[in-house]
């Protein structure tokens, strides 16, 4: 829709008497600018969305490759850290318990430490599921296929808006100085023509 006002707005000033250089000009930048934002943006966004989702779907095999889920042992729970006035990170944090707590890695070695476990009210005995790598370290979930597809395709339409409002920024720059040079014109001309203004014919 923008396009094609723009391809009208610029065949309406083809043979228009009133048509300065200038204002063909600001239709042709308007029109460069719209098939940018239409054509290039998107495809630039579905790159970058593509490149993202090959990115992390290999780091989704690694994460899987590399980390299990084990069972751990509550040995006893520990104090609540103080209330963090961060919604976002006081939601993710009331949502878990702190412990020390006992379990084995995937080469058998056993570990003890202090985590953060999915129990409400954790006893000493109760076990619960932990994520460890391969030397038994507590490690964080991995990604699954659909977190990660979600993150690529924001990249994506956060790449295509960026892309957008750079060529957007760019056409107003641009016809912000044709604006400014066509005033610097007019006043150049008034600066010559003002003094002598209404006088021809006068007699004077």
């Amino acid at each position: 829709m923008l396009a094609v006002r723009a391809i009208a707005g610029l065949w309406r000033w083809r043979h228009n008497p009133l048509r300065r250089a200038t204002d063909l000009a600001e239709a042709w930048v308007a029109l460069v600018a719209v098939l940018l934002i239409v054509v290039v943006a998107p495809i630039i966004g579905v790159a970058t969305g593509s490149l993202a989702q090959g990115a992390l779907m290999q780091a989704v095999q690694e994460q899987h490759k590399n980390r299990r889920e084990v069972p751990a042992t509550v040995v006893r729970k520990l104090a609540q850290p103080p209330l963090d006035s961060d919604p976002e990170t006081s939601t993710a944090r009331d949502a878990h318990s702190r412990v020390v707590a006992d379990w084995k890695g995937p080469d058998g070695v056993k570990h003890t430490g202090r985590v953060l476990s999915s129990l409400t009210t954790p006893h000493p005995g109760d076990r619960f599921p932990l994520w460890v790598d391969a030397t038994g370290q507590v490690a964080g979930r991995p990604l699954d296929n659909a977190t990660a597809t979600t993150h690529a395709a924001l990249a994506g339409f956060g790449t295509a808006a960026a892309v957008a409002g750079l060529v957007e920024g760019a056409r107003r720059l641009v016809v912000w100085r044709m604006v400014r040079r066509r005033y610097d014109r007019w006043d150049r001309a008034w600066d010559k023509a003002g003094p002598d203004w209404g006088r021809t014919g006068t007699g004077s």
